[in-house]
């Protein structure tokens, strides 16, 4: 049986009505781009490229190489295509308009370029983060309101993890489908349809060295979940933490889990700590797409009115039992 590619797959999409050519080249033009950042990130020492570049992202955070390396690859193969009117990235502080001598198209693309770059060192998997939306501006430059659009209007999602081998997951609004690289061939290959998360899951992901910070319910949730069979869940829960966001959904995504990056006390006055725009959404858009939830704990994280470029919001998100359940601490809290 002939494999499927992801350029075969999104012509069938395109001849099913489901989306436009603008919208099938955009996914290929960051296809291509996650290729080129695979193929850096594979070479790690043997390029250079490991430690950190000396300089701070808009975050305040310390950009490792591969973050300016990363960012630039999608920045330039993105400019020229003509599906985009502009772009924003967790490095640059600034909308990324579309140099004016390049044609522009009705989409706007935001990214994380490297997501979890601080696991890059020590060899460990990080991945990329992407959100299209509708540009709402007609014919003007974008504005970075033009961006600040709630989660579920997001035209399509998706992330690449490179791993021991390198996956592209997308949605585009009907289901969750995976692409794995074929190294030899070039090509992204059709490997998972329709991905689903499980109901139920024994798995949970947090960084329980910030237990002492969380606010009362999470801490209650956690407890419960260390506690296993003697405990009030009468069973054990195995504790996963990869320290990427990619990393710890793709795994909730195949086989289970909840992932929780809380607030609490020393990300409180930032509202949280991932990124809404380019991290939390795209992120629960496919965790929703696969028949999970996604909450920051009072509310959906889709339904979360963005107010600035960079906000940051507290994220739980993963199989829909246990993110109901932790939402129902929080509502009793």
């Amino acid at each position: 049986m002939a494999r499927v590619t992801l350029t075969q797959y999104l012509i069938g999409q395109q001849h099913a009505g489901r989306i436009n050519s603008d919208l099938r080249l955009l996914i290929e033009v960051v296809a291509r781009a996650v290729k080129a950042i695979g193929v850096n990130v594979s070479k790690g020492a043997l390029a250079g490229i490991l430690g950190d570049a000396g300089s701070d992202n808009v975050q305040g955070e310390a950009q490792k190489k591969l973050d300016v390396i990363a960012n630039e690859i999608l920045l330039q193969a993105n400019e020229w295509g003509g599906h985009l009117a502009a772009m924003a990235s967790e490095e640059v502080e600034e909308v990324h308009q579309i140099p004016f001598d390049y044609p522009r198209g009705g989409y706007l693309l935001l990214f994380d370029p490297l997501d979890g770059s601080s696991n890059i060192d020590v060899n460990i998997s990080v991945g990329t983060i992407f959100s299209v939306l509708q540009n709402p501006t007609d014919g003007a430059d974008p504005s970075e309101n033009s961006f600040l659009q709630p989660g579920r209007d997001q035209v399509a999602a998706g992330y690449a993890l490179y791993g021991p081998s390198t996956m592209l997951v997308l949605t585009l609004g009907r289901g969750v489908h995976g692409f794995t690289l074929d190294r030899e061939m070039g090509s992204f290959v059709y490997t998972h349809p329709f991905m689903t998360v499980p109901d139920d899951t024994h798995e949970f992901a947090i960084n329980t060295s910030n237990e002492r910070h969380w606010e009362p319910p999470v801490q209650r949730y956690v407890r419960e979940l260390q506690q296993g069979k003697t405990g009030p869940r009468g069973r054990d829960f195995n504790m996963r933490w990869v320290a990427s966001m990619v990393a710890d959904v793709h795994r909730i995504l195949t086989r289970g889990g909840i992932f929780m990056y809380p607030m609490d006390e020393k990300c409180r006055d930032k509202g949280g700590k991932l990124r809404l725009m380019y991290e939390a959404n795209p992120m629960a858009m496919i965790i929703e797409q696969a028949g999970g939830k996604a909450t920051t704990g009072r509310e959906r994280l889709l339904d979360v009115q963005p107010t600035k470029l960079h906000q940051r919001v507290p994220v739980i998100l993963g199989s829909a039992n246990e993110v109901e359940r932790v939402s129902r601490y929080h509502d009793e809290s």
